[in-house]
């Protein structure tokens, strides 16, 4: 007879939910008790560590995990911290378990790391069985005629659509037989979250973690704001958008839901149409990451290899802390910072300047996105560094270099947004907030505004920067 008493472990990852979660699933439909895991891995060579501002949302994504587990049956959530190969082969070994469920990740180390898993446990007798918890379509399944990947997105987006909706998600177990008995850290000595000085003090104001709150969130979303979101989502200052990404990264939502969902209410439209394009660009990031690994690191057009950037700590630093001299761009910088996020729109504006007009490093910029972002994705993060830069998959043409002014002036014409986070400019006129250099020396008097002291002067002339970014492309020959 079978031993049914032997466990089950899920190892949860970017999958911090109840519905939708195939790897959840299919333990509950075995029968058997279920052991929920969470493996916090920092020491796996090439699986990069989860950056400071995402240890602050999984903080409050594992505490939410654990209630919604504790609500249907009690299964209580193990914390280990460690090199997963070897908290997991302990756990299974320990428990006794009969096998070990886990849903995809798709980045490279990861990709290696699970492999090793996989290997291991079958060695050691216990089955290892992993599932698409992460994506409308498993990267390998989107081709082009020819059998390989896509690097344009419009023909990508064709082809998902050619493949018709992805599978409907299921709903939560209304039940989990949970084990009982292995030991957990406690979440607390994970320090995930700062004390003194409290960085992400504000962030709590902006954001939930949790299942609950995602599903919520995207309720909010559907109900009131899908039908201006093709126009509402370029302008910063107002909630336009979805403010799931987060919620997408450590899997408290999934892509299926919100497809699904959205068609469910509203059905085909313009709409409905330019918000699914963008869930299906995260999808489109993936993709690229799978069969282009080094996509985090290395540019996807080798030429590139060759570009003279002009590394400047002193102008990457003053980019990152938001005193560029450019309202626009400091006001998304500060933004990052105090919220962990920045709107979409503002997102393209800062990357451009850092690139093309300080001709610093994409990587630099990725970097300090990872750490500062609560929805920093290594394949989204990777991916749209590479488009702004011009160096990756339907790139951004390099002659595009964002005017930091005129986007201001057209996405926060009457500068509420500016006047939000660059709070020292607040009392210029609209005329002038987006370049304060150029208001009278007695408007600026008025504003209580010294350029140089109370607020930088621009860190580069834009005209300038812009004429030395092209010839910077040029020099390497043609962008065909």
């Amino acid at each position: 007879m079978t031993d049914t008493s032997r466990p089950i472990v899920v190892w949860f990852r970017q999958d911090l939910r109840l519905a939708d979660n195939p790897a959840l699933a299919a333990a509950v439909r075995s029968g058997r008790p279920v052991l929920p895991l969470y493996v916090l891995d920092d020491e796996t060579p090439d699986v990069r560590p989860i950056g400071g501002a995402g240890r602050w949302w999984l903080a409050g994504s594992l505490t939410a995990l654990a209630g919604d587990l504790a609500a249907v049956g009690g299964a209580p959530l193990v914390l280990r911290r460690g090199k997963a190969e070897g908290v997991i082969a302990d756990l299974a070994r320990e428990t006794n378990a009969a096998a070990v469920h886990w849903n995809r990740c798709y980045e490279p180390g990861a990709i290696a790391r699970d492999t090793r898993i996989k290997r291991a446990l079958a060695d050691a007798g216990v089955q290892a069985e992993s599932h698409n918890g992460a994506l409308l379509f498993e990267p390998w399944t989107v081709k082009t005629k020819a059998g390989g990947f896509f690097k344009v997105y419009t023909r990508y987006w064709q082809a998902c659509r050619a493949l018709g909706d992805p599978p409907k998600p299921e709903p939560a177990p209304e039940r989990i037989a949970g084990h009982t008995g292995a030991a957990s850290d406690d979440l607390g000595s994970w320090t995930l979250r700062p004390s003194a000085p409290d960085w992400a003090a504000e962030f709590g104001a902006r954001w939930r973690p949790g299942e609950r709150a995602a599903l919520a969130r995207l309720e909010d979303f559907l109900d009131d704001r899908l039908d201006g979101y093709a126009t509402g989502r370029d302008v910063p200052s107002e909630p336009a958008t979805s403010g799931l990404s987060a919620h997408l990264h450590m899997g408290e939502i999934g892509p299926r839901q919100i497809w699904h969902a959205t068609l469910a209410r509203h059905g085909w439209s313009a709409a409905t149409e330019a918000f699914l394009k963008e869930l299906v660009w995260r999808e489109f990031a993936h993709h690229v990451l799978y069969h282009l690994p080094a996509l985090p690191t290395e540019p996807m057009q080798p030429k590139f290899q060759a570009f003279p950037w002009a590394e400047d700590a002193a102008a990457l630093r003053q980019w990152q802390k938001g005193l560029t001299g450019y309202p626009m761009v400091d006001a998304g910088m500060r933004e990052l910072w105090r919220t962990g996020t920045m709107h979409n729109r503002v997102r393209m504006v800062v990357a451009s300047f850092l690139v093309k007009h300080l001709l610093q490093p994409w990587q630099a910029g990725e970097a300090w996105f990872w750490d500062t972002l609560v929805d920093a994705d290594l394949a989204a993060n990777s991916f749209n560094w590479q488009w702004s830069a011009g160096c990756g998959a339907d790139a951004q043409p390099y002659f595009r270099i964002f005017n930091p002014v005129a986007q201001g002036e057209k996405f926060d014409p009457a500068g509420k947004y500016v006047r939000t986070y660059v709070p020292e400019i607040a009392a210029l006129p609209d005329k002038y907030l987006h370049a304060p250099w150029t208001a009278p020396d007695h408007v600026l008097a008025e504003a209580g505004i010294r350029l140089g002291e109370t607020y930088p002067r621009p860190i580069v002339d834009h005209r300038e920067a812009r004429d030395r970014a092209l010839a910077a492309f040029k020099s390497l020959g043609s962008q065909e």
